[in-house]
């Protein structure tokens, strides 16, 4: 049994190399810390973050250290986010971005992996299911270290979609796994993770601790906005990589300002794609502004009419928000926003999409159920993590 840092960690014997014994019950000292690497790298991982970092710092024995991957790079997209929500400076910054899934995954997974080696951490702590969720996710267990997945058994059902295909992978390989509804723990328990050791803890959403905590900081973005409006976004690959369905979100969206006034911050993607296309932003009834922090997001939910959106995260951001969603998608993995009402699910087809718009903006915005928690999921984090394996 050898010391290293803050744990006695026990080798086997391998003829090739020695690696990390996750079979033998670690020992800690007293007197050190847990320490905890924490792995982001898109925007609403730093959302969440933003809440689960503080109430991890709140406990005396844990240190945190956070790997930020690069993913999204952009100041309005990272930097911003750290600024404006405190959160942590990231201790490596590894300005990873801009490549094929493969590509990208691997060449995290290589970086991150280095760093978990020169750490040694108690825990490697995940978010959501981009591609730095996963590769932060086997990284760590390739070294035999316990990992916690935030955010986790959410199922979309659709394989083509490269977060599924993250969310399932990161889930399988999780020692401990918190779920912000008990749909999302059923799910797990269908896929057999109780009988394989992993703990599941009905956490909350840390996004409701979020909009909580920030709604009365939101501030105005710089664009002048109209009186009445709907807020779109759309970034996923299936919807802006391929030419077809994005020239027919486009006029879906188009034919929407027919109805009232469409303000849709604009994704870096989203704007690349666009241009392939020949679209003109200039000339387009829908305004388009700079992508925006996270107070100003809140803003612009706040007072908006309606949400369109194939994000995820915005979905429940607009419930939190008491507006109702248009999901420009087929499939979502939070299902219980439509089986309330709150959400309809509708895909790219420019008739659904103006008949989904056409029932909400004629629906009151009446939100009786109360989803996710009771919003104090980061403490649930914390309080798990703090106690040693």
């Amino acid at each position: 049994m050898v010391h290293r840092g803050s744990t006695f960690f026990a080798y086997t014997h391998n003829p090739k190399n020695l690696y990390f014994c996750a079979a033998i019950k670690r020992i800690r000292l007293n007197s050190q810390p847990i320490k905890i690497v924490t792995i982001l790298g898109a925007r609403p991982q730093f959302i969440k973050a933003s809440v689960v970092s503080q109430a991890l710092s709140q406990h005396n024995g844990i240190q945190e250290v956070i790997i930020h991957t690069g993913q999204h790079f952009d100041r309005n997209m990272s930097q911003l986010f750290f600024e404006e929500m405190r959160i942590p400076e990231p201790t490596y910054q590894l300005d990873i971005h801009g490549l094929p899934h493969g590509a990208l995954t691997g060449r995290m997974m290589e970086r991150i992996e280095e760093i978990l080696m020169d750490e040694r951490p108690d825990w490697v702590l995940v978010y959501g299911d981009t591609d730095s969720t996963l590769a932060g996710a086997v990284a760590a267990k390739k070294l035999h270290l316990s990992v916690a997945h935030v955010e986790a058994g959410l199922r979309s059902y659709n394989e083509a979609m490269p977060e599924e295909i993250n969310r399932i992978l990161t889930d399988r390989v999780s020692d401990l796994l918190f779920c912000p509804s008990e749909t999302a723990v059923n799910q797990l328990r269908n896929e057999g993770r109780l009988s394989d050791g992993a703990r599941i803890i009905m956490s909350g959403d840390v996004m409701k601790d979020a909009a909580l905590r920030f709604a009365p900081l939101m501030k105005a973005p710089a664009a002048p906005l109209p009186d009445l409006y709907i807020l779109c976004t759309f970034h996923r690959a299936e919807n802006v990589d391929n030419p077809q369905v994005l020239k027919q979100l486009l006029t879906a969206l188009e034919q929407t300002c027919d109805r009232r006034p469409v303000i849709c911050p604009l994704h870096p993607h989203t704007r690349k794609s666009m241009e392939a296309i020949g679209y003109d932003v200039k000339t387009s009834p829908i305004q388009f502004i700079e992508p925006v922090g996270y107070l100003e997001m809140l803003y612009l939910l706040d007072h908006s009419t309606l949400v369109m959106t194939d994000s995820g995260g915005l979905q429940k951001e607009a419930y939190y928000m008491r507006r109702h969603c248009v999901t420009l998608r087929n499939e979502t993995e939070w299902t219980e926003l439509v089986d309330c009402g709150y959400n309809r699910v509708v895909g790219t087809e420019p008739a659904n999409i103006l008949e989904a718009v056409h029932y909400f903006l004629n629906q009151p915005p009446v939100f009786p159920f109360e989803l996710y928690g009771d919003g104090h999921a980061a403490e649930v984090i914390a309080e798990a993590m703090s106690v040693d394996l």
